[in-house]
């Protein structure tokens, strides 16, 4: 069974498509206007092993805060999609990546409930090219949102904001990976103690 999601978004702000496969190759195309972002989400796609396509069309004559909110939004929505009923699958993921001297630990749960703790070090750049890095935790907020998941995301340290943001962008790749494989023990059996995810 294919574990395929599919979000189209529109408003006066935005025009979005997303398409995820979970069970992909880190097969990605990305454009959003932003190239920092789409580099953040080539990251996603490549490192969680998902099959990303993101096209999105914003009002970048403003600022890049609703394009970048509403991919972010879309793609949530998308990850929940292709998950269905979660039957068999890991639940929980967590990993740990370095990006030279910025550290990454990443935490999940896929849990049906929508929560964000994230915390990154202080005083960082405020922009990488067209990227507000504040936008960070936006992205994690809107992302949790849609996709109603349990996101813990921590950097202790860090200099450089483009590794500091990059690292979780990896980090959060491979733990949504782990997190939502399939496990070989659990097959048809939801891992939840509830009944329901």
């Amino acid at each position: 069974m294919s574990r395929v999601g599919r979000i189209e978004r529109t408003t006066k702000e935005t025009s979005v498509l997303v398409e995820i496969d979970l069970d992909g190759t880190g097969r990605t195309e990305i454009s959003t206007g932003v190239g920092f972002y789409d580099h953040m989400l080539d990251q996603l796609g490549r490192h969680g092993l998902f099959d990303l396509t993101v096209k999105t069309d914003g009002d970048l004559h403003i600022d890049s805060h609703h394009t970048i909110e509403d991919t972010a939004l879309a793609l949530g929505a998308a990850f929940k999609q292709a998950l269905g009923d979660k039957v068999g699958i890991y639940r929980f993921g967590n990993c740990t990546v370095p990006l030279d001297e910025s550290l990454a630990q990443v935490t999940v749960d896929l849990s049906g409930r929508p929560y964000l703790v994230h915390t990154e070090p202080e005083k960082m750049a405020p922009m990488i090219g067209e990227y507000d890095t504040t936008m960070t935790r936006h992205i994690l907020e809107s992302f949790v949102a849609q996709a109603q998941i349990a996101l813990h995301v921590h950097v202790p340290y860090g200099r450089n904001a483009h590794h500091i943001v990059e690292c979780q962008f990896k980090a959060l790749a491979r733990a949504l990976r782990y997190a939502s494989e399939r496990d070989p023990r659990a097959v048809g059996i939801l891992p939840s103690t509830k009944g329901a995810l």
